[in-house]
């Protein structure tokens, strides 16, 4: 309302001017909150590590959609916190989020495919590394996390249960390759 105001005083040259300004200025405003609308949904991450392979090598760039863990599905490549000590495996995949996007840059990341979720069986591999019965359904709040490539992965088979409040997202698609 203050712009229509002073629009309404103005020699008609300057009301262009001011209303193109105005336009622009609002424009910009609306570019910036929906970057950061994105950023709040996406993230890009480099994969480092070959336990995704073949689906996923190391350099490969991903594009993954923020979501909690009652939105990843059973076979959906996942973006979870590493566990804390984050253990060092010499073939792990993890990944490092590309500059700039807040606090998630700060932590560690590892990328694996969903394998059972909560309520779904313990994985026959995975049951002694969660002191569980194979077939026994996976507690509420966590998810079964394997590699692909199963002798160059740090995974559920070894870790145990990843906890599902630390998972980033899934991978959407691979948007460049190494």
């Amino acid at each position: 309302m203050t712009a229509a105001l002073i629009l309404a005083g103005a020699a008609p040259a300057a009301a262009g001017l001011v209303a193109g300004s105005v336009a622009g200025a609002v424009a910009g405003l609306a570019g910036a909150a929906t970057l950061m609308g994105l950023r709040r949904r996406l993230a890009v991450i480099t994969v480092e590590g070959r336990s995704m392979e073949p689906a996923l090598r190391s350099g490969d760039r991903v594009l993954v959609r923020r979501v909690p863990l009652d939105r990843v599905r059973r076979g959906d490549i996942v973006v979870i916190e590493q566990p804390e000590p984050a253990p060092r495996h010499p073939a792990a995949a993890g990944g490092r989020p590309e500059r700039g996007v807040g606090d998630i840059a700060q932590r560690s990341w590892v990328i694996k495919r969903a394998a059972a979720l909560p309520g779904d069986p313990v994985p026959a591999p995975v049951a002694a590394a969660v002191s569980a019965d194979p077939g026994s359904p996976v507690p509420a709040g966590r998810l079964v996390a394997l590699g692909d490539n199963a002798v160059l992965s740090f995974d559920s088979r070894t870790h145990g249960y990843y906890s599902g409040d630390r998972v980033l997202g899934v991978v959407l698609r691979r948007i460049s390759a190494a």
